[in-house]
């Protein structure tokens, strides 16, 4: 298959996941992670994530797993190209594509800042490939930042293997809600 549709295939899948089995992979997926990142991170580490839409795993818990973090969340602009901003709850605002976005008017972050970017996707491989829904912003955010890569997706949405382009950037680890895999090398389950 190729990518789009490999897109229109893990898209229907994700969608089509009960509510109450993605809430409970979430929840999998933060306590997880937030162990790893304990583990893999200076103390109080700036980390880039996401607000969840579409049916993607709902990382919001992280906020009080890992309260000593700096969060910060993109918004997205034109040319392919996201601003960063520091996570604030009651400065949120709709992006046209449906999901919340830091107000444009807040402070920008320095992608050369960031610890670890936690990254949406619609699929992931054990390779580190990664297939977003198709407009480049992640692989543009991506190449310019050397933040620890961290792809986000429940087990349902894990290829085999991914098509990938010249301009396609891999991640360095994968979290699901079973395990953590190491785009490489091995995988971290957590106890």
């Amino acid at each position: 298959m190729d990518k789009s549709e490999l897109r229109a295939h893990f898209c229907s899948l994700r969608e089509g996941l009960p509510a109450e089995e993605v809430a409970a992979a979430s929840v999998a997926i933060c306590r997880g992670l937030a162990r790893w990142l304990a583990d893999q991170l200076p103390n109080q580490p700036t980390i880039l994530t996401y607000l969840a839409f579409r049916n993607e795993p709902d990382l919001s818990l992280l906020f009080e797993l890992l309260p000593d973090a700096r969060w910060i969340v993109p918004r997205i602009m034109e040319g392919r190209h996201m601003a960063l901003h520091s996570y604030d709850p009651s400065r949120l605002v709709r992006h046209r594509f449906g999901m919340l976005e830091p107000a444009a008017d807040l402070p920008t972050v320095d992608p050369a800042g960031i610890d670890a970017a936690l990254v949406p996707g619609v699929a992931f491989d054990r390779q580190g490939g990664r297939l977003g829904f198709g407009g480049g912003y992640y692989d543009c955010f991506l190449s310019t930042t050397p933040a620890l890569r961290i792809g986000i997706a429940f087990d349902q949405c894990l290829a085999r293997q991914l098509p990938r382009g010249e301009h396609d950037q891999r991640m360095d680890w994968v979290a699901t809600q079973s395990k953590m895999i190491d785009c490489g090398r091995m995988e971290w389950k957590p106890s």
